[in-house]
Order: structure tokens, then sequence, then C-alpha cells
């Protein structure tokens, strides 16, 4: 399994999962012509998709949904509160293009299975996924204002993590943004911060653990570094060492990651 974090940040986000047998990708919050300059980036094209998976309908989430899935007929799955919400904005999909992916269940896909699991979020039903191949695990978590106990449960002993880092608490609280907007990203059903991502990574890492890609970052109340020192400390006063078989990667709002073998 290859994983490709596409885009991510509060202008569009996108990750590519392929396995030997199937492509995906979760999320399409560009414009379609964004998202073909995307996978040129990773030597990758749209029509080998076998569908596209939502997490929730935000429009940073799902701009490009719509006109993706029509142009390339792909499946589009989604629970059905996110349907609901959601298909006003992406325009008309035919009906043998809509599937149900109910939260808390799981779809395997030839040698592929994927769980849906729920998250705190300011949306009509939001989740995100954990990918499996055998043995192999990743998980996709972010837009989520706290990481629960039974998030943990779901989520541990990955191979690979794709976690929000979002904000600096004090960054947020120093800048622009008017204060209903603080409030909103500080709740539980906002984002997380650099620290609690931290806390909640360490309580999640395992033995197998080898990659942790920090997503989501605010453009206004984060800055790459600080984040990587932030979790890294956090990570370290809480007894988990970065070492050259756990390391913290960097996602970017608009330019992909280089596909990393799991």
């Amino acid at each position: 399994m290859h994983f490709s974090v596409l885009a991510s940040g509060s202008t569009g986000n996108a990750i590519y999962v392929e396995s030997g047998e199937h492509a995906f990708l979760v999320d399409a919050g560009l414009s379609g012509k964004q998202m073909e300059t995307l996978f040129q980036g990773i030597d990758r094209k749209m029509d080998k998709l076998s569908g596209i998976f939502v997490t929730h309908e935000h429009s940073d989430h799902i701009k490009g949904v719509g006109i993706i899935a029509r142009k390339y007929n792909l499946p589009i799955y989604a629970n059905e509160k996110t349907w609901k919400a959601m298909e006003p904005l992406i325009g008309t999909i035919p009906v043998e293009q809509k599937f149900q992916f109910d939260m808390e269940t799981v779809k395997t896909f030839g040698d592929v299975s994927i769980e849906s699991f729920g998250v705190s979020h300011d949306a009509a039903e939001p989740m995100f996924y954990v990918f499996h191949q055998g043995e192999k695990k990743l998980v996709l978590i972010t837009d989520t204002g706290y990481v629960s106990d039974r998030m943990k449960g779901i989520i541990r002993n990955a191979d690979s993590y794709v976690f929000e880092s979002n904000h600096d608490v004090q960054m947020l609280r120093m800048g622009r943004y008017p204060w209903n907007i603080k409030r909103r990203i500080l709740s539980d059903v906002g984002h997380v911060s650099n620290e609690d991502a931290a806390i909640a990574m360490s309580e999640v890492i395992g033995d197998r653990t080898k990659h942790i890609y920090l997503a989501h970052l605010s453009m206004d109340n984060n800055i790459k570094d600080l984040a990587r020192m932030s979790v890294s400390q956090t990570l370290e006063q809480r007894g988990v060492e970065l070492t050259d078989q756990l390391g913290l990667y960097d996602t970017d709002p608009k330019k992909p990651t280089n596909l990393m073998a799991i």
C-alpha cells in the first residue's frame, strides 16, 4: 500500500491511497483542474481511481468531488447525513455513482478493507478512515476537536498516520481571527492543537508505527517548524522518541507529498 497527501489545509484537502488492485481518493477539496495537477505531481491518473471517499461536507473537502466523479465516472462513498448535506453543493450525481458508507463500518475492495470512524467536528456526521491491507494499517484523522478514547482504540498502532496538528493555541488566541471563530476552532467540534495532537499521538503510537504526517496546519495560526517542534517536544516529554524508525513529516496546502510505502 502507498499513499500521498495531495493537499492539506483550509484551502483544500485530498489524500491518495493505492494498493496492488485499487486506487482511492479521500476527499477532493480543490478544483478539478488543481486535482489533475496534483495527480501529475505523483505520476498517477484519476481515471485509474476506484472511488472517492468523503469525510464531511465542508468545501475544503468536497470542492472537486462532483466534477471529478462525473468526468471519470467514479463512485462516491459517504454516510447518509453527509450525502444530504453535500448533495446541493456538488451538483447532480447519477444514482449509480452514489454509495452509502455508514459510520463505524468496514467496506472491502479486493485486497484492501476501509474502516470508517466518527470524529468530533461541526459538520453533519463527520468521519475518517483507516485503510487495512494484510497486516498494514494507514490512519487518516483530521478535522476533529479532540481525539476520544473510542477513536484512540480504532487508530492505535498504525504503520502510518496522517494526523491533524492544526494550530498553536497562543498564535490563535493572539491572532487576527474574530473571537467567534477562535472559539469554534478551540471547541470540541473544531480542530486539535499541536500539543493536543501530540498527546493523542503518544497514546496511539505503537511498535510498528513508522510515519506521522502533520496535517491540516492553519496558515494563520501555525508554522511548520513550530508544529514539528511542539509535537516532537511533547512526544519526547511523554516518552516517545523520534528516531530513524519513527519519522515526523510535513504536508503542504497545495503540493503533494512523495508517495510513501507502508
